[in-house]
């Protein structure tokens, strides 16, 4: 088996080596690899897709590259392999510079990305399933890439339908939350960076509760995002869901790999996932937020308890309900 392994693995490596204008077939996973894979996809959606989102638009609203940007980018111009291509996408995440981006028109555009911590392990997953798979791209990009004078554009890396197994609880719940964030989180990002934080509250204090009910009407289901550190009162966790969190809060402190858990009650799935904090978070959230951001901070919420958080902890999580299929 181990030498069964090594020979897949060796063939995706060279077929990788084709260029970019092809469609390059990937041999069939292992039930090891196909698992990362969806780890990957997974951590791509959760960490990356609330700046780098597949759905804004080409130019308005749109605060960074979508991921199929970045993908073509350092495949095709950077000329990588795929230990290549790992390699330097996962050092620029780790330690963003002007010197290393290869992105550098989206630098000059969006700003630098700013530093951020991610679980042990995670960019690599996440680099070898945008290597390996076709991911999302907006309608738009094709044109796009086409037109700064690029290869024609036909991406990369299998099909993930072709290989994805039949969703789970799990997978239907993580969907519904990452979408909201997704939603929440574009529009969120795009008003901090055109008008900066104090707006971003006064956005979050009117519209994230009627965007957080739209994406429940959506798919039909109840979505919530809870805290034991609450600053809208409506968002305070129950007795089950402060249990969940304190466990989530105990498993990142352990090893920062945390699972959704999922719970099936009659004709209904309860699903609770985290919401950790980032750099962008501690704005807000952190300990040294600026004086002026904390004042309209209470001026919406005198009862505010959510401060006081570092980088990478478990700030609340998601709270779904919905109908078993």
């Amino acid at each position: 088996m181990k030498y069964l392994i090594l020979i897949i693995a060796t063939v995706a490596l060279f077929s990788f080596q084709k260029k970019n204008s092809e469609y390059i077939e990937i041999p069939q996973k292992t039930a090891f690899e196909q698992m990362q894979h969806e780890e990957g996809k997974m951590l791509m959606e959760k960490h990356c897709y609330l700046c780098h989102s597949p759905n804004a638009a080409e130019n308005e609203g749109r605060i960074a590259p979508p991921m199929v940007a970045i993908k073509a980018r350092y495949i095709d111009k950077g000329g990588l392999n795929k230990e290549g291509f790992i390699k330097q996408l996962t050092e620029f995440v780790k330690q963003p510079t002007e010197e290393k981006a290869l992105m550098r028109g989206a630098v000059k555009k969006h700003g630098l990305m700013p530093k951020q911590d991610f679980p042990k392990g995670s960019l690599e997953k996440i680099a070898g399933f945008m290597f390996d798979y076709q991911i999302e791209e907006p309608k738009w990009f094709k044109a796009h890439w086409e037109s700064h004078r690029n290869k024609t554009w036909i991406q990369s890396g299998q099909k993930y339908s072709e290989v994805a197994s039949q969703k789970t609880y799990s997978d239907i719940g993580l969907e519904y939350a990452l979408e909201t964030k997704k939603v929440l989180g574009k529009t969120l990002m795009g008003t901090i960076q055109k008008k900066g934080t104090i707006a971003a509250l006064d956005f979050c204090n009117v519209q994230a509760m009627p965007l957080t009910d739209s994406m429940a009407v959506k798919y039909n289901a109840t979505i919530k995002r809870v805290s034991d550190k609450n600053r809208n009162p409506k968002n305070t966790a129950n007795l089950e869901e402060l249990k969940y969190i304190s466990q989530f809060k105990k498993q990142m402190a352990k090893n920062g790999d945390i699972k959704p858990i999922v719970l099936e009650k009659g004709k209904k799935v309860h699903f609770y996932y985290p919401i950790e904090t980032n750099t962008m978070c501690l704005q807000c959230h952190g300990k040294e937020i600026k004086p002026e951001v904390k004042t309209q901070i209470l001026k919406l919420y005198p009862k505010d308890l959510a401060i006081d958080y570092n980088e990478s902890e478990v700030r609340g999580m998601w709270s779904i309900t919905f109908n078993k299929k």
